[in-house]
Order: structure tokens, then C-alpha cells, then sequence
């Protein structure tokens, strides 16, 4: 296990973080405590120390489990938590959003199911599309000068109020650290705004549902076969069915030449497309059983070669749109450069 930096803080965090949807049953699905016990096990003993939770994972079941298993080594572990969603069945509507309150109410249930006095990392989960940033970096402010968070960050935001957010927080010093997005080689369209812009402003990037709901680990070519993408409708996965069988095609021709299994492979390329980014990319693997975690954990033994991530990248390609395409045309590039855009040295990084 290799480790990175969170955001631009010292924190080492490992290169994989433990998802945590999982663990719980409330949700009708899911693993028992005894089975998400062995699955923190194994991530702990292959040097994991990163755990993704949330308020409303299991009705709070997932962040129980996650309290316990840390109690004796608490120190040891990031912990990043979540708040948006209903923490519990059939919440008022007052307890949910993104709102001061709704942050107030939540990080209090978290930290007592926890058995905590403070989480590394807090996150507002989604956007409600009414709360103004403003008010969410407010709440943000309140939680850590009380010391119930080390450090804030978005999941599922727009990167422009993101943006906004992580600007308005450096003026008032307040750690916004990290994102969370949805990014795999069956959905990239964050590659158009909110990945440039965490490289931009030095946020990590957490990546969930990095195997696109299992659809990339070719499970879903069988006929009736049940899983996460069949209870998230068409959210999540490559919905273009020549895509997806390209896609597909590419996992399995790697897969064959590295000996490993197609799941794996996706993860891989997640890892693979950190190289040389400004800010980090952290997958986070989440599993139902102990089997299927270590043969996710398989994938950090998979290195890929440049050729091969080019492969999947072609398989997988999107186009980038409005503004994006038209400024890598040559036409413009002759005009911002004077005819010697190949001539000048330029960052490897986003430019802020």
C-alpha cells in the first residue's frame, strides 16, 4: 500500500479508501457486522487507513460498525463522514439538506454512533440545489472550531460551487481538503470541469463507484443478473450500449494479458490515471463480501502500462464539449501561441 496526501494538508492517506455503503443490513442488503468486521480487517492488514462513511449509510448502521472497529486504534484511521441524506427512516424534513441545521444535527448523531469526538474528514454528501454555499461554509466553520472536524470537503457538487466554496474557505482558513466524485472508465465526464479544477486547487479527488456499479466487471452481460445497477436504475455505468461493449472488450483483452479479473482492471485505471496529477485520484473499494474485497485489493499488484491505460482510454472515450474541444484546435492554438504552440514547455498540471 502506498499512501498520498489529503488535499493540501501533511495527512497521509492510504491510495485506496474503504467504502462503507455496505456494512449494514437495514437497507434490506448489505453485510452483517460479523462480515464487514473481516472486510476492515483485511483493508486494515493490507495498510488501509482511509474509511468513507455517511450519516444515512445502513440508517447509520455503517458508521456504528466503523466506530467500533477503529475504537482500540482510533488514531491510526481517517475517517470521513458524510451528512444530506436521512440518518434514519422517515427523517422531518428539517434534519435532511445541507443546511446549518441539518450539518449541526448530523455531525452531533454521527460522532455519538462513531463513539468519536471528531472526524478527520466531513463532507457534505450532495447538493440540495436550495442551501447557498455561504451558509454550508458557515456550518463548516462552526464544526471545526469546535473541534468535531480536522478538515471539509464536497461529494456530488457542481465544480463551480465547489470552486466558489474551496476560494471562500482559503479566505477564511478554513481546510477544504477533498472531493468526492462519481469516476470510472464508464463515467468520465468529471474530466471536463472537476478534475481540472481540483488539480487547479489542490483538492484530492475520492472516487466512487470506480467499477460503474459492477458494469464494468462484465457481470451484467449475463441475462437477469441483480445487483447495485439494477437498484440505481440508469445513474450510474456507460449507458451507450456500443460503448459499453468496447469498453468491455478493452477490460477483457487486459485482463487476459495480465492475468488478472476485469474488476480489477477498472481499478487499476483508476489508480493509473493519478500518475501526474496535481492532486491525488483515491479509489474507494466498497465489497458485500470478504471474497470480492480481496480480489479488489488484487488490483494494487497491477501496474499498467501507459500503452495499456491508452487502450482503455480510447475504449472509453467522451468528448470533452463546449468550451474544451474548441481551445485544442489547431486554429486557436496557432493564435494563442504565434504558430509555436509545440515549442513551448508547458505545465503538466492545470493551470489555476
Amino acid at each position: 500500500m502506498r499512501y498520498k496526501l489529503l488535499g493540501r494538508t501533511g495527512v497521509r492517506v492510504s491510495e485506496i479508501a474503504l467504502g462503507t455503503g455496505t456494512f449494514g443490513t437495514a437497507w434490506g442488503w448489505g453485510s452483517d457486522r460479523d462480515a464487514s468486521q473481516s472486510i476492515f480487517d483485511a483493508f486494515a492488514e493490507a495498510g488501509g487507513n482511509f474509511i468513507d462513511t455517511a450519516s444515512g449509510y445502513q440508517d447509520g448502521q455503517a458508521e456504528e460498525f466503523i466506530g467500533s472497529f477503529v475504537k482500540s486504534d482510533r488514531a491510526n484511521f481517517v475517517i470521513n463522514t458524510k451528512y444530506t441524506g436521512p440518518p434514519f427512516k422517515n427523517p422531518g424534513v428539517a434534519v435532511t439538506g445541507n443546511s446549518r441545521k441539518a450539518m449541526t444535527t448530523s455531525i452531533e448523531a454521527s460522532l455519538k454512533r462513531l463513539g468519536m469526538d471528531y472526524v478527520d474528514l466531513y463532507m457534505v454528501h450532495f447538493a440540495d440545489g436550495v442551501t447557498p454555499i455561504e451558509e454550508i461554509l458557515r456550518g463548516f466553520e462552526d464544526v471545526v472550531r469546535a473541534g468535531k472536524a480536522l478538515y471539509v470537503g464536497f461529494s456530488d457538487f457542481p465544480a463551480w460551487r465547489i470552486a466558489r466554496g474551496a476560494t471562500l474557505g482559503e479566505l477564511r482558513n478554513l481546510p477544504v481538503a477533498a472531493i468526492q466524485i462519481e469516476y470510472s472508465l464508464a463515467e468520465r465526464t468529471p474530466e471536463r470541469e472537476l478534475l481540472p479544477m481540483a488539480d487547479a486547487l489542490g483538492l484530492t479527488s475520492t472516487l466512487w463507484s470506480v467499477m460503474g456499479a459492477g458494469l464494468l466487471s462484465g457481470k451484467y452481460r449475463a441475462e437477469g443478473v441483480e445487483g447495485r445497477l439494477n437498484r440505481l436504475g440508469n445513474s450510474l455505468g456507460a449507458k451507450d450500449a456500443e460503448r459499453t461493449e468496447a469498453i468491455l472488450a478493452a477490460i477483457d483483452a487486459i485482463a487476459a494479458e495480465t492475468d488478472a479479473k476485469p474488476a480489477q482492471i477498472a481499478i487499476a485505471w483508476a489508480r493509473a490515471k493519478s500518475r501526474g496529477r496535481a492532486a491525488p485520484l483515491i479509489p474507494i473499494l466498497g465489497s458485500r463480501t470478504l471474497d470480492q474485497f480481496k480480489e479488489n485489493l488484487g488490483a494494487l499488484a497491477i501496474d499498467l502500462s501507459s500503452e495499456q491505460v491508452e487502450r482503455l482510454d480510447a475504449a472509453s472515450a467522451i468528448t470533452l464539449g463546449f468550451p474544451h474541444d474548441i481551445l485544442k484546435t489547431e486554429i486557436l492554438r496557432t493564435l494563442a501561441f504565434s504558430g509555436k504552440y509545440d515549442q513551448v514547455d508547458k505545465p503538466s498540471s492545470t493551470v489555476g
